[in-house]
């Protein structure tokens, strides 16, 4: 029946029925006045979060064959279970898997980029959409706890957020695993790695963290993932991997969001780290 004075009638408008109307009309505006673009390159999209199709087609997805211990991608699978690169049988890592969503490349770049100096803070959620389905990939009997690299807190106070920590937070809302942004302290304020080699890396980052009061009651029996955003020489994630080593957990591992590969980077053989690591310096994004 219509609904008259005081009485309640099926067609009456229901308050939620509102809600949805007002915010579809809100979204449109918006949308017409700042469009969703693409995080790769800038072009109008339909919706956020989301790439174009030059921009999602150039992502190179680290979904093959990799090394058991470092999750470097190798040319081809090989027989007999999983395989350990020359690397990692010479000079075990102190982590026990390091997958990454994507190979770092231009797109992949300017992600990270955008977030970390753009104060794009709203890719962290892009970043751990893609980074969730490697996050899967790391289960084990052992319940998992992420673990953001840490920033030295002269460097948190002049950007304002540590990026590994808002990704962290992400992928806790898409997986429901929990995170911790206090077991691991940074308490050396180290130089940037940009334009250093493996070599000076090492030294650089060598005892700049540290495991929190209690940390060991927290990670006793648990698989630490250590959360970050650019995996390069992979000097940053050693040391704090060396450092949760002391915790007693039962496995540690690191995941990111882009890792330079063989093909990304590589100079007579020999990689050049100077453009890249997950401590890059303070670069000015544009557009």
């Amino acid at each position: 029946m219509r609904g008259t004075t005081g009485d309640i009638g099926e067609e009456a408008p229901s308050s939620a029925g509102l809600d949805r109307a007002l915010r579809r009309i809100a979204r449109a505006v918006v949308d017409y006045a700042l469009p969703p673009r693409c995080p790769g390159c800038g072009l109008v999209v339909d919706d956020d979060r989301q790439f174009c199709l030059t921009c999602w087609s150039s992502l190179a997805f680290l979904d093959g064959p990799a090394c058991a211990q470092c999750s470097i991608p190798l040319p081809a699978a090989l027989p007999g279970g999983p395989v350990t690169c020359g690397a990692c049988l010479a000079a075990p890592p102190p982590f026990d898997g390091a997958p990454a969503a994507v190979a770092y490349g231009p797109v992949a770049r300017t992600v990270a980029l955008r977030l970390k100096y753009g104060r794009r803070t709203g890719h962290a959620r892009l970043i751990a959409g893609l980074m969730a389905r490697r996050l899967a990939m790391l289960a084990s009997e052992e319940p998992i706890l992420l673990v953001p690299i840490p920033l030295h807190r002269w460097r948190l106070w002049s950007r304002g957020f540590n990026q590994a920590a808002l990704v962290a937070d992400e992928l806790t809302r898409l997986t429901n695993a929990p995170r911790d942004h206090h077991l691991l302290l940074r308490t050396k304020a180290t130089k940037a790695l940009r334009g250093q080699g493996r070599r000076e890396r090492e030294r650089i980052v060598s005892g700049a963290f540290a495991l929190a009061p209690g940390a060991k009651e927290k990670a006793a029996g648990r698989h630490l993932v250590l959360i970050d955003d650019v995996h390069a020489s992979g000097a940053t994630l050693r040391s704090a991997a060396r450092a949760l080593r002391r915790s007693g957990a039962a496995r540690i591992s690191a995941l990111t969001w882009a890792r330079v590969v063989p093909d990304a980077l590589m100079t007579s053989n020999i990689f050049d780290f100077a453009r890249v690591d997950s401590d890059m310096i303070y670069e000015r994004m544009t557009g």
